[in-house]
């Protein structure tokens, strides 16, 4: 395969490696939520590619879509090169605004990208996709480098997104209408399964059922209720369902749908009852049709249209009272029509955005989970110091209501809840054993917790004396650990230790971190602990 190659790529192709991990650190007064979590819908404010790697021992190969919309590079958009890599020509590049006249402006970009996309792609699900909005100016140099990063095969399509419906009094030549949005997937045998096969006969096979719903709707098929794989457990979905026979059905996990979306499928005979065993089987129908009146299951079209530009600004205009706050965002429709064709309601995919923007994504997420009672969650990364007064802010008010929106469902608010990050400082923990720069007992005690649990920290939980640092839904978690060289040398977890950590509760385990132990596995087991090294197996704990 032929390889693109641009100035400092020597430099880069393994740059991503030696990001350091940074702390991500909440911050509850921006946050919409009763409960910060890294498990929520996230806003995170940072330079993204710290962040990309911060996130990585929570997320790595979670992420089912990726969209990103990085400066398209036309020379006015003012974006700096940040990245701290180690080499005499970059340092020179470093903190200087690319424009026009920049002769490298172009292998800066690319130096810029390479490693983003090398850790988005190790974020991505095995059935994960990328979408990129792009223009002429990088088109084609974004199609080599991500054949590269992800491979050539794994291209699926460049859609042409027709953005206006008019202008063209600024062009010199041709009137441009239109814009490219790339998709690529991690591996494309893996997203098969996102389309249905074309042809009548297989169509048929899927959706064999019809109701009273049929000359709108289409046939269905029907699909388990009950979820049964692996997620984290939501107490909402957990409730009982009343059977034909006026018995009560529990999921042995949970629900798919909230008990409000049940109530609503009951009402409108959209769920089948099977008589089992063990009492009954609840599906629920998958109309042909959807919602929206689109086919589903039908092959996207290459081609976007009737999403205009102009829709992006007013979309943003009706969320901050006519107020101009960044220029062209991109509409929420397009990102809602690209989310349609690789994630479902069903679902609970992780759609991540590192260049968040306006956060029309996160806006994007939420609504589509308002429309037919999904289940994704977002992930933004914002970098510059709007993150909050209008990144953060749009999503809040979305959120909440808007009551001058004329759409009726933005009016009386989307619903969800979001949890706001800070990056933090660089954690370095090779200086652990090195002695250098030891970081205090609660800067290590939050960053291990949130790093292996990704829930909220509190302080005040620490009892230092019996190593204690906090509780997750699934660990008492434990750190030994003292900001002095000499005795980090001689400290372990021995079976005296062990003996002497306060009473575990019957539903959990004990996480505990250390430089070292003196326990065999079989005392390990005997005592429910899972033992991480400091400082390496802080990372592949959570993978």
């Amino acid at each position: 395969m032929a390889q693109l190659q641009f100035k400092g790529k020597t430099f880069v192709q393994n740059h991503h490696l030696l990001v350091k991990y940074h702390e991500l650190i909440p911050v509850k007064a921006k946050s919409l939520t009763d409960k910060v979590s890294l498990h929520d819908n996230l806003i995170i404010h940072g330079d993204n590619l710290k962040a990309l790697k911060a996130l990585l021992p929570l997320y790595a190969g979670k992420i089912k879509c990726v969209y990103i919309d990085p400066p398209y590079n036309t020379g006015n958009e003012k974006w700096v090169y940040n990245d701290n890599v180690n080499s005499p020509m970059m340092q020179e590049w470093f903190g200087k605004v690319v424009d026009r006249e920049d002769l490298t402006r172009h292998d800066k970009w690319l130096c810029m990208m390479m490693p983003r996309l090398k850790l988005l792609r190790e974020l991505m699900t095995e059935d994960g996709v990328i979408f990129v909005s792009i223009d002429d100016n990088e088109q084609y140099r974004i199609r080599a480098l991500m054949d590269e990063v992800f491979g050539e095969d794994n291209f699926v399509e460049q859609f042409i997104w027709k953005k206006s419906y008019g202008g063209g009094a600024k062009e010199k030549y041709v009137v441009r209408q239109h814009e490219y949005c790339l998709l690529y997937a991690r591996n494309k045998q893996n997203i098969l399964d996102l389309w249905l096969p074309p042809d009548e006969e297989a169509e048929a096979r899927y959706y064999k059922y019809r109701d009273s719903k049929f000359a709108e709707r289409g046939p269905y098929r029907i699909k388990p209720l009950e979820a049964t794989k692996s997620m984290d457990r939501r107490e909402n979905l957990v409730f009982p369902i009343k059977a034909p026979d006026g018995s009560k059905i529990l999921p042995k996990r949970q629900w798919w749908w909230s008990h409000d979306r049940v109530e609503k499928a009951l009402a409108e005979d959209e769920l089948t009852f099977t008589k089992t065993d063990d009492g009954y089987s609840i599906s629920y129908k998958q109309y042909l049709i959807d919602e929206a009146g689109e086919k589903r299951g039908a092959k996207p079209f290459s081609i976007i249209d009737k999403i205009y530009t102009q829709e992006g600004t007013a979309d943003l205009r009706g969320v901050f009272n006519d107020e101009v706050v960044l220029q062209f965002p991109k509409p929420v429709g397009l990102i809602k029509h690209l989310l349609r064709i690789v994630t479902s309601a069903e679902s609970r995919d992780l759609i991540l955005d590192c260049t968040a923007g306006s956060g029309t994504t996160g806006q994007a997420v939420l609504s589509l989970n308002a429309e037919d009672d999904g289940n994704r969650r977002f992930i933004l990364v914002e970098c510059e110091d709007y993150a909050d007064s209008i990144t953060a802010e749009r999503v809040r008010r979305v959120i909440k209501g808007i009551p001058s929106a004329k759409d009726e469902m933005l009016k009386k608010g989307l619903g969800g809840t979001f949890s706001f990050f800070k990056l933090g400082k660089a954690v370095e923990l090779e200086a652990i054993l090195e002695g250098d720069s030891l970081p205090t007992y609660e800067e290590l005690a939050r960053y291990v917790f949130y790093t292996a649990t990704g829930e909220e920290f509190d302080e005040k939980a620490i009892v230092e004396k019996k190593h204690f640092v906090g509780e997750s839904r699934n660990y008492q978690v434990f750190l030994l650990y003292e900001p002095d060289i000499a005795k980090l040398k001689n400290l372990a977890l021995t079976l005296d230790m062990a003996k002497s950590l306060p009473a575990l509760k019957k539903d959990k385990r004990r996480l505990v971190f250390a430089p070292t132990k003196y326990l065999d596995q079989e005392h390990l087991d005997q005592y429910r602990i899972d033992f991480a090294q400091l400082p390496f197996e802080i990372y592949e704990l959570t993978r």
